[in-house]
């Protein structure tokens, strides 16, 4: 899958902005970034339901938004908010489903009773799909979306509304069905879900801040981490981020979690230096970068680049 130049405006407001892609086969791919930053606009671009206002997409052989209805009949669709009839059986809502799909009728039963299978819903066979649990919504909603068997698997933030344990095991069900061949979208919120990701995209205003595999991306983060111990995290934070040089401070308990500028050679200097100065006593030492520290300092480069466009 390819996008090159990708670009959607809504009036005057751009919400996707050049943004150029490649997505492998059988992995997943994951979009992260802040609400309003373009995950879901890029996403449905991908898939043909959205025409794009600039760009070129290339999604299983087929052209967007040219031939965006071969692409329909391969992918499947799982949004946030659960959409299936909850005064329908589970069973029932399958049955719907393959009816829309057109499925043929000879294997239709095995294809539910598969599903029915894969996604542990077998007891629920004949429960009605609005006393179920959000985990149990969780995986009909996916039995739902690949009961067709698509190439392509769109999941817009699928797990916000789920417990930890039942976000695991829907993640355990992705993989499967990625060393079936299937080839899997995803956005979402969570640090630990990205970090779960074949390949992640780190979306910012629009535009494409990262992209590459998580570890690549930690390795190659564009800051210097620093983390503090501290009797006094308040006024150290207060110190720290009126520092040259430090761009964000983040409170862990006693412990803070320092952003500085790349061209720092010490970090940890710089904050001992400043802490020092204010007669703060600390413990500080240079750490190796999370996700979440990459996801800091890209999104915070393209908010300072915005507003010296802004500004200019």
């Amino acid at each position: 899958m390819d996008a090159k130049g990708l670009t959607k405006r809504f009036g005057s407001l751009t919400a996707v902005d050049d943004v150029k892609l490649q997505i492998p086969e059988a992995a997943i791919y994951g979009f992260l970034g802040p609400n309003g930053s373009g995950k879901s606009t890029t996403i449905r671009m991908l898939c043909g339901l959205l025409t794009p206002s600039a760009g070129e997409v290339e999604v299983l052989g087929f052209r967007v938004p040219g031939q965006a209805e071969e692409v329909k009949l391969h992918i499947g669709y799982m949004t946030q908010k659960f959409s299936l009839y909850e005064d329908l059986t589970v069973e029932e809502n399958l049955r719907f489903l393959a009816a829309v799909y057109d499925l043929p009728r000879s294997d239709l039963k095995q294809r539910i009773d598969r599903a029915l299978e894969q996604y542990w819903l077998t007891e629920q066979r004949k429960q009605f799909a609005g006393t179920m649990s959000g985990g149990q919504k969780q995986r009909l909603a996916l039995a739902g979306a690949t009961l067709h068997r698509p190439r392509l698997l769109i999941l817009d933030e699928p797990t916000s509304a789920v417990d930890p344990q039942s976000r695991r095991d829907f993640w355990d069900i992705l993989f499967e069905l990625v060393e079936q061949g299937t080839t899997v979208l995803v956005s979402t919120h969570y640090m630990d879900e990205a970090e779960r990701c074949h390949n992640l995209a780190i979306l910012d205003r629009g535009r494409l801040v990262a992209e590459g595999r998580p570890r690549d991306l930690v390795r190659d983060i564009a800051a210097g981490v620093v983390e503090i111990e501290t009797d006094s995290p308040k006024q150290a934070r207060e110190r720290l981020e009126a520092t040259e040089g430090v761009h964000s401070v983040a409170q862990l308990g006693t412990r803070l979690h320092a952003l500085t500028d790349k061209t720092i050679a010490d970090p940890a200097e710089l904050i001992r230096q400043a802490l020092k100065d204010a007669d703060i006593d600390s413990e500080v030492e240079n750490v190796v970068a999370n996700l979440e520290d990459v996801f800091v300092a890209a999104t915070r480069l393209n908010d300072q680049e915005g507003s010296r466009a802004d500004a200019a």
